[in-house]
């Protein structure tokens, strides 16, 4: 891990749109009154006649940006996770899905770490929304360099994509140098030999920490960052668990439907072994500070940790 100044990926994802917008006079960029939180602002500043401002109403915007996109441009439409993917379902299904039109959603403050938002706030179904959707790319990144690596990748991809980010600084793991990002291909971060933790967006750096841990029990652990929830790397997943035979997914999100639902599905298909699912079981979230939360809700280094030696 990098020792460097931890970073929420809502602030990767407007700087990128900045340095994206320096070359590409197609990109533009919509809002729903909520710049200054989902860090367009930045780029409102810079390039204040390729900011559109469609106010509270997602659905609407959700719309606007699929004309746009039948026009030639590329839009960045941005909005907490619950409204853009939740309060825009329809609109994102049929106006953007359906027709396949280039559209990207840039959707923010996702998951527990809201914090004092609460439970109204703290969107824990979008990836099983987003992957619904025929043709929609589905990317949760899990720091700094991997989120403004996304967001180029998600401009160079032609068709629809969702990128979940966060409220809450993360420790930055990626070295911008020599990172590489590639749609659907996960990120194998540390070898191991009995169990396989594969994590995605907040919970990779504390699956790391968590490994650490294990490995003072004597449990050498492989950790793998899934940062392309669709299309999921299956042929890293099925190599993994065929070799541990063993597998945890671990995600700031439901268990029903995000990674741990895919990698399910992929192993029941293609290698058949014991899997836990941790996230979200079941339930809303809670108003609190995002790391009490994270450390509630059983997501920290602590919890997954605990978690896996329950379930060895």
């Amino acid at each position: 891990m990098l020792e460097n100044k931890p970073v929420a990926t809502r602030d990767s994802y407007g700087n990128a749109l900045v340095d994206l917008a320096k070359e590409h006079e197609d990109l533009v960029v919509l809002d729903a009154d909520l710049a200054a939180a989902t860090k367009t602002a930045v780029f409102k500043k810079a390039y204040p006649k390729r900011h559109i401002d469609c106010g509270i109403a997602e659905s609407n915007m959700a719309g606007i940006a699929a004309g746009l996109a039948t026009c030639g441009y590329v839009p960045f439409m941005s909005s907490f996770a619950m409204f853009a993917a939740g309060r825009a379902f329809e609109q994102v299904r049929n106006s953007i899905g359906y027709p396949h039109l280039n559209v990207k959603i840039g959707a923010t403050h996702a998951g527990i770490s809201v914090g004092e938002d609460g439970a109204t706030h703290q969107c824990c179904e979008d990836l099983a929304l987003m992957r619904e959707i025929p043709g929609m790319v589905v990317i949760n990144p899990c720091d700094d360099v991997e989120a403004r690596a996304a967001v180029k990748a998600a401009y160079e991809y032609t068709g629809p994509v969702y990128l979940r980010f966060g409220r809450l600084a993360l420790p930055v793991l990626n070295d911008e140098a020599s990172y590489k990002f590639e749609i659907g291909k996960g990120v194998l971060l540390k070898e191991g030999k009995d169990v396989s933790v594969i994590a995605t967006g907040l919970c990779v750096s504390e699956s790391l920490k968590a490994a650490e841990m294990l490995a003072e029990d004597g449990i050498d652990a492989e950790v793998i960052n899934i940062h392309t929830i669709k299309p999921l790397d299956e042929e890293l997943v099925v190599s993994t668990a065929s070799k541990t035979k063993r597998v945890f997914t671990v995600e700031e999100h439901s268990v029903i439907g995000g990674l741990g639902s895919a990698v399910a599905e992929t192993l029941s298909d293609k290698c058949p072994v014991k899997l836990t699912r941790i996230g979200v079981n079941d339930r809303f979230g809670e108003s609190g500070p995002a790391k009490e939360l994270v450390h509630r809700y059983g997501l920290d280094a602590e919890g997954i940790y605990n978690q896996i030696k329950a379930g060895m």
